[in-house]
């Protein structure tokens, strides 16, 4: 007996997802997960030296929508010498009812539009209400998604500030085409109503950015302790694999820290380092995001609190994202059917 299968292209994800509803879908899931109705697999991490590549494979179980799934992502950096995309990954989805595979499709636009909408729900969550000034450090493929999402779960932010540590020429060119590419690429019409600037200046630019969303490849801390200001919010996206930190780790010494997941943000996240140091321990991260978005745990309990969060990523928000994009390609006749 044959089975059939969705295949869902790029394009056709482009086509299909709305930013705003899968911001929806990851709260969904961070909910479904602080009521242990989740399952989180353990992910795998290879290296290839030669290649100066690296592999990541994140899977799970979503109990609530009876859906589990693994996803495989390569960031092969030496590709555009060959012309080649260097992030690239599969992304595959099942019925948990029968084990039956329901489709297959491609996950790097995915994990962008799913990992835009986990920094801006922790910015939602945990930054102060009447927040005017977003940051963004890094300003590379995954920064866009950032902004987009942010914008849009935070309609009251007025300027948003871009700084790239390694490359402040990126910065300015990502500055110059954001208001373009968000009507182009997600139909946001933001013209007029939020100030997009690139700065250099990164100690003085902390001294009024009320939300802070770090995503760089950092393994050694950007933003010191020193320069931040009590009441802000950090959504930090970057530290997703061993080493890999991008705050000052004694921020975590008075910090509100919350967690995605909390053995997976110990094992490789941005709390990795400080934990591994002893300046936090288990106990001290405050809840998951999900606990927060359910409303079993508090989030900023004042004004002068600085809050983390840590995302290092789930593929269950990929799963959710991805079962979204198939009800929606149904909807509109696209994807290819394949036979296995």
């Amino acid at each position: 007996m044959h089975m059939e299968i969705t295949v869902l292209s790029q394009a056709e994800l482009k086509q299909v997802l709305e930013l705003d509803r899968v911001i929806a879908s990851v709260e969904s899931v961070y909910k479904q997960k602080a009521g242990g109705r989740t399952a989180v697999w353990p992910s795998v991490e290879y290296h290839f030296e030669e290649e100066q590549a690296v592999m990541d494979i994140r899977s799970g179980y979503l109990a609530g929508d009876k859906l589990h799934g693994a996803k495989m992502l390569n960031n092969f950096p030496l590709n555009a010498q060959a012309g080649l995309p260097a992030f690239t990954g599969m992304l595959l989805i099942f019925d948990s009812t029968s084990g039956m595979p329901l489709a297959l499709m491609d996950a790097s636009y995915i994990t962008s539009m799913r990992t835009g909408a986990a920094a801006a729900l922790g910015v939602r969550t945990l930054a102060r209400k009447n927040s005017k000034n977003l940051l963004l450090v890094g300003a590379g493929r995954q920064a866009f998604f950032m902004v987009a999402a942010t914008l849009l779960a935070m309609p009251q932010l007025e300027n948003v500030r871009v700084h790239d540590p390694l490359d402040s020429a990126n910065a300015e060119k990502f500055v110059s085409q954001i208001e373009r590419r968000l009507k182009a690429e997600l139909n946001l019409n933001l013209s007029g109503k939020v100030n997009f600037t690139a700065r250099n200046d990164l100690q003085a630019v902390l001294q009024d950015s009320d939300a802070v969303i770090t995503v760089t490849r950092a393994t050694s801390p950007i933003i010191k302790q020193e320069w931040v200001q009590s009441g802000t919010h950090f959504s930090c996206i970057g530290a997703d694999m061993l080493g890999k930190e991008e705050l000052d780790p004694e921020l975590f010494r008075t910090a509100r820290a919350f967690a995605d997941d909390k053995k997976q943000c110990l094992a490789f996240g941005e709390m990795e380092i400080p934990y591994k140091a002893g300046i936090i321990s288990e106990q001290s991260i405050q809840a998951e995001l999900g606990e927060v978005l359910a409303g079993t745990a508090a989030g900023r309990i004042s004004e002068a609190d600085i809050t983390i969060f840590d995302a290092t990523g789930l593929a269950l928000l990929d799963l959710a994202t991805g079962k979204l994009a198939l009800d929606l390609a149904r909807r509109k006749g696209l994807g290819q059917k394949a036979s296995i």
